[in-house]
């Protein structure tokens, strides 16, 4: 992928809304400590821009063994594509007000459910100018087909815990220094990150104004990223694809890792 495939600037948005070619528009605002973020929605959003709940509809929480966030069929999130209105040749812009976790997650599942055109707002809402509206957004219902069902394998490149114990990856750790090191775990119950991995916190790779960095972190062969659940991760492997660079998610991250006592901890 190229910068221009994965991310879309305040500014291109708001001229494609101005000549008519207007995308559909999803707001994804999540929070680790405050994860509905409806009412944020509510009280102010992009004009026309759909809620997305990360928790209910980018994530099916009746899977188990598979981390805290674990991805959703694609067919139930083909349902919910379409209630939020995603047509099929009409581009799609995800964009949240929280360090691109929610609107990262968001490009991840929707491309990786192989929905075509999905970019990110880069800078998230502090970068949109234009005017904001309050209440909720009900859309006429799309009709975009989801070409995969299964996440795990779809269109992006992903690792199982298994894979991630043998792959010859550079394994990259999103989450802060803290959790990374095993100093503090504040959601999991083990302290501590995978045996080898390198941390890279995902919001090192912004600016002050929340957009993704040119400047990548230097790394050799193939590339994979991790965190707490998968979430924050994905800012990473948007990152890195906006540099032409495919890095793999392991979706369950840091909490399927730890589920299971005979996988290795390793602290500091």
């Amino acid at each position: 992928m190229s910068r221009d495939r994965v991310l879309i600037s305040a500014t291109e948005l708001e001229q494609q809304c101005n000549d008519g070619a207007r995308p559909t528009i999803l707001d994804v605002r999540w929070q680790l400590a405050q994860p509905d973020g409806r009412t944020a929605h509510e009280s102010g959003h992009i004009p026309g821009a759909v809620y997305v709940s990360l928790e209910d509809e980018l994530s099916d929480h009746t899977v188990e063994g598979r981390g805290r966030h674990p991805l959703p069929s694609g067919r139930d999130l083909e349902a919910a594509a379409r209630r939020w209105g995603v047509r099929r040749g009409v581009p799609v812009v995800v964009y949240d007000d929280w360090n691109r976790a929610g609107s990262a997650r968001a490009w991840w599942v929707l491309t990786a459910a192989g929905i075509p055109d999905v970019r990110i707002l880069d800078g998230g809402l502090a970068s949109w100018r234009g005017p904001l509206e309050t209440g909720s957004v009900t859309p006429q219902p799309g009709d975009i087909t989801v070409k995969y069902d299964d996440l795990y394998t779809g269109a992006l490149p992903t690792l199982t815990a298994d894979q991630v114990a043998t792959a010859d990856v550079t394994l990259l750790d999103a989450r802060a220094p803290e959790r990374f090191r095993g100093d503090a775990e504040p959601v999991d119950p083990v302290a501590g990150h995978i045996p080898g991995a390198r941390n890279v916190p995902s919001t090192s790779l912004l600016d002050a104004e929340g957009r993704f960095a040119v400047d990548m972190p230097e790394v050799t062969g193939a590339v994979a990223a991790y965190c707490g659940s998968g979430v924050t991760a994905s800012v990473l492997v948007a990152a890195f694809a906006a540099a032409g660079v495919d890095a793999a998610l392991y979706p369950g991250s840091w909490s399927e890792w730890c589920s299971q006592s005979t996988r290795p901890v390793e602290r500091g």
